[in-house]
């Protein structure tokens, strides 16, 4: 079983490396400079799991966040004295493990001074906690360099929970991912929680009326009533609920089972069951069956996003702190 999936990612991720290639991104980048990275990074998350597993869906989805932005170049991590950098706007005010990454360029920078971008580590971090989560492993192509920019507005590029198919498509799109990645990566949603105000208009505010029966048709009854037993109002700021209710914390195929069920938290889970192709995805997953495929469609999708317009070559820096810029 382990071979076949590994034979399966093997010739999905062949499929990128032209892209890769060009982009100047290959797994050995490090080889010479700093060949160990990824220990000195897989590490660090060894440890950090072991405390808080549920950091590992925040991690994923702070190097999502990056990517969509400028690209992969760690943007999203840099801090603004005016409050005006990416991290400062509202998609990104419940993301976490800022400090957690700062930690990770530490480590990297006693083993390996000015050589490690915190794009890279990001791209790294993303891919252990979604092994460490027991899903699967891929190569990650290296040598992306950091950027010196990061305005908050500019995060309109990324996809809302509230999006429906259409604007899922234009904006995945716009950094050359198609249907198949949005359906592949929405899956990343097996792991971490979210915050009520994120989907409580589902629930509370679906056509503008606000009242307890203003609620989305599509969504399933009981479920519905289950979250609504767990935010308490429209006005819900602070309560998680886990996204993949009883396997938050393991990287599996249940999200497609849930989204088939039309028990996806977000907007943009159930807009998954609008459109032929994606809907066909989640119904084949849903069965629980096809492991190894997901798994290998879920790392050559992640590489394929890991490659939006990175900086490479004497393009932007090496950070050595990835919460601001050198000086």
């Amino acid at each position: 079983m382990a071979s076949r999936a590994a034979t399966m990612v093997a010739l999905l991720l062949a499929a990128v490396a032209a892209t890769c290639a060009r982009a100047q991104l290959h797994d050995k980048f490090y080889s010479e400079s700093c060949p160990s990275v990824e220990d000195v990074v897989r590490k660090e998350m060894v440890r950090a799991l072991s405390l808080a597993p549920s950091l590992a869906g925040p991690l994923l989805r702070m190097h999502f966040h990056d990517c969509f932005v400028r690209g992969c170049d760690g943007s999203v991590l840099l801090d603004s004295a005016n409050k005006t950098a990416e991290k400062d706007a509202q998609p990104n005010q419940t993301l976490r493990g800022f400090g957690f990454v700062e930690r990770v360029k530490a480590a990297v920078e006693k083993a390996c001074p000015d050589t490690v971008s915190c794009a890279d580590i990001l791209a790294l971090i993303a891919r252990d906690g979604v092994w460490l989560s027991k899903g699967p492993f891929w190569t990650v192509p290296l040598g992306r360099r950091d950027g010196s920019v990061s305005i908050s507005n500019e995060t309109d590029a990324l996809p809302p929970p509230t999006s429906n198919f259409t604007v899922l498509t234009q904006l995945f799109a716009a950094v050359n991912l198609d249907a198949k990645d949005l359906v592949v990566l929405s899956a990343g949603h097996t792991i971490g929680t979210s915050h009520c105000f994120s989907f409580s208009d589902r629930l509370y505010n679906f056509t503008g009326m606000e009242n307890p029966s203003d609620i989305d048709p599509t969504l399933e009854p009981q479920y519905m009533m289950r979250l609504k037993s767990k935010c308490a109002s429209l006005n819900d700021n602070t309560t998680l609920v886990e996204m993949d209710p009883g396997s938050f914390k393991t990287f599996d195929t249940d999200y497609f089972k849930l989204v088939s069920k039309r028990r996806g938290l977000f907007h943009s889970d159930g807009a998954l069951l609008t459109d032929p192709f994606t809907r066909a995805y989640v119904q084949r997953h849903a069965t629980g069956t096809f492991k190894d495929e997901f798994f290998a469609d879920f790392a050559a999708s992640m590489i394929k996003m890991g490659n939006a317009n990175p900086l490479t070559g004497s393009q932007g820096k090496i950070r050595k702190k990835c919460s601001v810029v050198n000086h």
